[in-house]
């Protein structure tokens, strides 16, 4: 499949689902992911994500894990991170994620999402959440927080339940929104 995405012209990015734990078979080691990470490189993958689908590492984990795949694929491959926030992890791993250096991650509108082959995944941290997170922390994301916002409020419309999303709900903290 990868020479097939290869020779159709675009970049190849591959995501390590399940890259600290499976709900299937346990614990997944670090030796495993960086093995998974380096096959996948040599195949021809440009960038590699790994993705926390159901919501078990810590973040303590995150950076030591990098490191590790870092080493293992090279200086010029992108890394990034997938979280879910199943066991409100999530967001502190982003946190730890950006600390050690990612400019990559993944998250969703309102918290949509899950894993539809873990039971009992929960959403994806949500996008306006991140966002608002990262600025507090100084970080620039380039997005506009008021107006994606609006995007999950809207996006809530379409589900009978209450998205997870909470910035969405609080709104921004005020002087974020002043020096706007």
């Amino acid at each position: 499949m990868i020479q097939t995405v290869l020779k159709a012209g675009p970049e190849l990015l591959a995501t390590i689902g399940a890259a600290w734990g499976c709900p299937f078979e346990g614990h997944v080691p670090t030796e495993r992911v960086v093995e998974v990470a380096a096959r996948l490189v040599r195949a021809g993958a440009g960038e590699v994500i790994l993705a926390d689908s159901i919501g078990c590492a810590a973040p303590n984990q995150v950076a030591e894990r990098l490191a590790a795949v870092a080493h293992a694929v090279g200086a010029n491959i992108p890394l990034g991170y997938h979280f879910h926030n199943t066991r409100n992890t999530g967001f502190a791993n982003a946190a730890a994620a950006v600390q050690a250096g990612v400019i990559r991650l993944d998250s969703s509108v309102g918290g949509i999402g899950g894993c539809p082959f873990a039971p009992r995944a929960t959403g994806n941290i949500a996008t306006e959440d991140l966002c608002f997170m990262l600025h507090q922390m100084g970080y620039q994301t380039g997005i506009d927080l008021d107006a994606l916002i609006g995007v999950s409020q809207w996006a809530e419309t379409f589900f009978d339940a209450a998205l997870p999303g909470q910035v969405m709900k609080a709104g921004l903290f005020p002087e974020i929104a002043a020096n706007r």
